[in-house]
């Protein structure tokens, strides 16, 4: 089984930071794409950020220029840097991970984290 353990979520004023962070740990080989993506309330689920293993990464349009999306391979981990934040960032913001295991050697699979809160005051 796999688990992905997110944190740094909170509350933070308009034009502040914050730096989320998510750890993978259990039955993984390997891990493809780490991605964050963000749910506010009565709207979809939205990519904000997702990275390659080799380090490429893509950002929402919203997003380009404020965040910026790192991983540490060795330690399973992906981060999310978040500066000059808006109130329409506010959302619950979930970690996503496509990862090979031993359940199925011929795709990956997803796993999601628990989601943290980011709220982003006027």
């Amino acid at each position: 089984q796999v688990q992905l353990v997110e944190s740094g979520g909170g509350l933070v004023q308009a034009g502040g930071s914050l730096r989320l962070s998510c750890a993978a740990s259990g039955s993984i080989f390997s891990i493809d794409d780490m991605g964050w993506y963000r749910q506010a309330p009565g709207k979809q689920r939205e990519l904000v950020a997702v990275i390659t293993s080799g380090g490429t990464t893509n950002y929402a349009d919203s997003v380009k220029g404020r965040f910026t999306i790192s991983r540490d391979n060795a330690k399973n981990t992906v981060y999310l840097q978040m500066n000059s934040l808006k109130p329409e960032d506010t959302a619950v913001y979930y970690c996503n991970a496509e990862y090979w295991g031993p359940l199925d050697p011929t795709r990956p699979a997803p796993a999601w984290g628990q989601g943290t809160q980011v709220t982003v005051s006027s």
